[in-house]
């Protein structure tokens, strides 16, 4: 396919680099909890600020419908999108997911990010005393 290939072999130095962090994170939309993660991936991508991805299996797939909406990165591969519903607030195409990456990164398999205009993703401090 045209115009779909990694570039990988243009751009040798690009890095787009996956670690686990021991870190519990969360994330939140209309003061509802909609993702946890023990072990989130941190996505470090050449000129990009890190992203946060949680496992599909820490998310609460119930508050989200696929999408027909995709997008194309030549270093990960085509992303499909998920609209998040939950009460009455709506945020369209506000999750993504590489389903089949790109070999180079073959660890985005089955992991999601959000747009975190829309919803919050934080640490959260299990330390905190009432």
């Amino acid at each position: 396919m045209a115009g779909r290939d990694s570039w990988y072999d243009r751009y040798p130095d690009y890095r787009v680099d996956l670690e686990f962090a021991d870190q519990r994170v969360q994330a939140v939309f209309n003061d509802t909890v909609i993702a946890v993660s023990d072990k989130p991936l941190i996505v470090r991508e050449t000129d990009h600020a890190p992203v946060v991805y949680f496992s599909l299996n820490d998310v609460n797939l119930e508050h989200f419908s696929a999408t027909e909406h995709h997008t194309f990165c030549p270093f990960k591969g085509q992303a499909s999108y998920w609209t998040l519903e939950v009460g009455a607030a709506v945020a369209e195409n506000v999750m993504w997911s590489y389903p089949e990456p790109f070999p180079q990164v073959a660890g985005l398999a089955g992991f999601a990010a959000f747009y975190t205009d829309r919803v919050a993703v934080s640490a959260v401090d299990e330390n905190v005393s009432e």
